[in-house]
């Protein structure tokens, strides 16, 4: 199994990540692959909100 963060962030970027996130599903399924999404509310909103660009919590 793989891990996969998902940061979609503000913007474009949701609707980036959503794309992104198909092409890799439909590779996986391809290739009998199992993929574990992990997404993070990281973005603009998330700063402005905690002064926190990247928590240490996120990374472990």
């Amino acid at each position: 199994m793989y891990n996969i963060a998902l940061i979609p962030g503000d913007g474009i970027g949701p609707e980036i990540i959503r794309e992104g996130k198909k092409v890799i599903e439909a590779t996986s399924s391809k290739y009998g692959l199992e993929i574990n999404w992990i997404e993070y509310p990281f973005g603009a909103e998330h700063y402005l909100k905690t002064r926190e660009l990247l928590p240490d919590s996120a990374l472990k």
